[in-house]
Formats: structure tokens, C-alpha cells, sequence
């Protein structure tokens, strides 16, 4: 993940984690961005459709629903959604790019997303 700040310092962040799964990653990662940023006006961008719509439309009915999908199956990655919302603010806005479409910020932060998978530990920016 990269957190580009106003003034332009860039601050990467990554991991990993054994057995888990892409979406999950994804809600981390998000997770992650709010916890440093702050409550401080931010826009993420994904790539993530589930990330995106999760957060922007399907938690409210999530929620309404005590945590079940419309089938009235618990929803997937519910802890995640649970801390994500817990750390959502109205100053977060959420906004998509597509995927491998050529995007910097987007295309190193595929490079990190799969260095960390193979294990390797990347060399991350921290201009803080």
C-alpha cells in the first residue's frame, strides 16, 4: 500500500500472511491506510471492486441485516468489515482505478502485493 501525502512525501506499507486470500489482503491493506492516515480528509484508490462496493454500499445493508448477506449467510471477512467500518470517516473517499491499466501508484503496489506473497521483503518508501 502507498499513502501519498499532500505535501508529496509517499509512505509504503506491506505484509503478508500464511493461508488467506486475495479479498482479505485487500481489507487489510485498507484497514492499514485508515489506521496511519488518521481521521484526516484521504481518498484510497483500489482496484478492488469488492473492497470498493463493499465499503461503499454493501456494508450498509450488511449492517442493517446484523452482519448476514442477502441470502442470510454471515457475511465473508466479517472482522475485517467490522474494523474497516469502525475506521471509515466521512472524510475517506473511496475511489477505483482498473487494475494493470498502467497506473504508477497502482502497478507498485502490485509489485509489492507480490513480493511479499513469494516472501521476499521489498524495499518500501518511507519519506516520513
Amino acid at each position: 500500500m502507498r499513502i501519498i501525502y499532500p505535501e508529496g512525501r509517499v509512505r509504503e506499507l506491506g505484509g503478508a500472511e500464511a493461508d488467506t486470500t486475495n479479498n482479505r489482503m485487500e481489507l487489510w491493506a485498507a484497514i492499514q491506510a485508515l489506521h496511519t492516515a488518521g481521521k484526516v480528509p484521504v481518498t484510497l484508490i483500489t482496484d478492488s471492486e469488492y473492497l470498493l462496493k463493499g465499503i461503499t454500499t454493501w456494508i450498509h445493508v450488511w449492517k442493517k441485516r446484523g452482519w448476514l448477506t442477502v441470502g442470510k449467510k454471515p457475511v465473508l471477512n466479517q472482522d475485517l468489515w467490522q474494523e474497516l467500518d469502525r475506521l471509515n470517516h466521512p472524510e475517506a473517499h473511496w475511489q477505483y482505478t482498473r487494475g494493470h491499466a498502467g497506473e504508477e501508484g497502482n502497478e507498485r503496489c502490485d509489485q509489492l502485493a507480490q513480493a511479499f506473497a513469494r516472501g521476499e521483503q521489498p524495499q518500501l518508501v518511507d519519506e516520513i
